[in-house]
């Protein structure tokens, strides 16, 4: 790798080689820059590349070293923008065919913030179609591949982050996560990533879904190192006037300056299944042995008794989430369906014969799960599980939930972009299994890098934390770091 090994470095160091002049911002920019053009055709992390944008800003930053000016606290370095979200002037495809040439009229509020801070914005990165899928495809492309195996996914709908990221291009990048879509690809790319609270980081209006009060999206960094998701999690959160309803009207905390807390006394219930999940083994035995680490250094851990089917919930997602989908995209459905992904289609047809009786229904047990989840809380200060039951699959495969086991699927080209035959609810649920709940009861999580399987790809940890305790997951994940420096190991690509 040799001249691109800068790129691997923290963030936080990084800004401070920037502002000691000891490194422009402009000689980062046109490293990253090279090192897109480097890996891209391997990986498809980037939809847009945003290299004007991207090097002006940084020449900007240099200026105002120059000047002895104040910069922001992202100070140069550099990041992406998930292709869901508006970047000012440029497309946001959404990973859609209808979408490919849509151009942002402003700019999202988190965007707004990081170039605010002075972060460096390279492009906008891959997203299945409207990010409903536990990998990264569409038909604007390839599949984003995972640089631990080009031959596996990066996972979704961050995957064009989590692959940015995994392949050395930046050191941390903005992701959005509304059934694990910051933690699953996280945890197949062998990097962290933390989404927040639901209402941690603010979003403007858009469209039927932000009024809503149960938008399960929420947006979060993934990173290598994590400090650098604790900034960037800093820089985007916080209150705002053009805020959508739902976000936390309070300051969030200096989550760097309370990251070396440790975890001592910390109690964390730990749940391989959480009553009827599913993973392999080598997953359940590899994540056994990473929270060791906490407990060496005076955390108390428990078996957790998850004491709900979560069976019994899952209209949470196949009534609630289906419903907003219809609502929000139909008209694309109505359009020309056959240029949507199976998978979105599928969805979007079974969303318009959801009845307002299912809908009622399907917000009540909604509330009666955030109530037992926040009682779990009352006894524990975090919450561990697998983060995926799973590594990576083949980009030509899907993982599916059958007769209470895991099994893989085949799919064909014909599958993936053309058939209605496909289940694509049981592979749906598969890569959701342990992260979703979190997204409906609101909760923030985590994964962390927790070891490697014998075929070399990367395992991760959920760490979920009670609401707007965003902290307590970021100490024990800095813990596990100290104590396992994942970033010692880096894929050859």
């Amino acid at each position: 790798m040799g001249k691109f090994d800068l790129l691997y470095k923290s963030a936080i160091e990084l800004k401070s080689l920037i502002s000691k002049k000891e490194l422009s911002a402009i000689e980062l920019t046109k490293l990253a820059l090279e090192r897109i053009e480097d890996t891209n055709h391997k990986t498809n992390a980037f939809i847009t590349v945003t290299e004007n944008l991207a090097l002006e800003s940084a020449k900007l930053v240099d200026k105002k070293i120059q000047n002895k000016e104040h910069i922001g606290l992202l100070g140069g370095v550099p990041t992406s923008i998930k292709d869901l979200e508006a970047l000012k002037g440029y497309r946001t495809t959404k990973g859609s065919l209808f979408l490919e040439n849509d151009i942002s009229k402003t700019d999202q509020l988190h965007v707004e913030r990081i170039k605010k801070e002075d972060g460096i914005i390279l492009g906008k990165t891959n997203v299945p179609e409207f990010g409903a899928s536990g990998g990264t495809e569409n038909k604007l492309g390839d599949d984003c591949r995972n640089p631990w195996n080009l031959n596996h996914t990066s996972g979704g709908s961050s995957g064009g982050t989590a692959a940015a990221v995994a392949s050395g291009v930046h050191p941390f990048g903005q992701g959005s996560d509304g059934g694990g879509s910051i933690r699953i690809p996280s945890s197949f790319s062998g990097i962290y990533g933390i989404k927040g609270t639901q209402g941690r980081v603010p979003r403007r209006h858009s469209g039927k879904i932000s009024w809503h009060p149960v938008n399960y999206s929420c947006v979060g960094p993934m990173s290598w190192f994590v400090k650098d998701s604790a900034l960037l999690l800093q820089v985007m959160s916080g209150i705002h006037i053009e805020a959508e309803p739902n976000t936390i009207e309070k300051s969030s905390p200096d989550y760097l300056k309370h990251i070396d807390n440790g975890v001592k006394g910390k109690k964390i219930g730990w749940s391989p299944n959480l009553n009827t999940r599913i993973a392999d083994q080598e997953i359940i035995d590899i994540n056994t042995k990473a929270l060791k680490s906490l407990e060496y250094n005076g955390a108390i851990i428990e078996d957790l008794d998850f004491k709900i089917d979560l069976d019994e919930y899952e209209e949470l997602d196949s009534v609630l989430s289906i419903a907003l989908n219809y609502a929000n995209n139909k008209i694309f459905f109505e359009k020309d369906s056959s240029k949507l992904m199976p998978h979105v289609r599928n969805t979007i047809e079974r969303g318009k014969n959801i009845s307002s009786e299912r809908y009622i229904h399907a917000l009540t047990k909604l509330y009666e799960l955030r109530s037992y989840i926040t009682s779990i809380f009352n006894k524990y200060d975090l919450i561990a599980t697998p983060t995926v039951g799973f590594t990576a699959n083949k980009c030509n495969e899907k993982h599916i939930v059958e007769n209470n086991k895991i099994n893989i699927i085949k799919m064909t080209q014909e599958d993936k972009f053309v058939s209605n035959e496909m289940d694509y609810s049981s592979w749906n649920l598969a890569y959701k299994q342990y992260t979703a709940l979190f997204n409906w009861s609101g909760n923030p999580g985590a994964s962390i890098p927790s070891g490697f399987t014998q075929n070399k790809m990367p395992v991760g940890l959920q760490l979920v934390g009670a609401k707007e305790d965003e902290i307590s997951i970021l100490q024990a994940s800095r813990i596990m770091e100290q104590e396992n420096p994942w970033q010692n190991l880096k894929p050859k690509i």
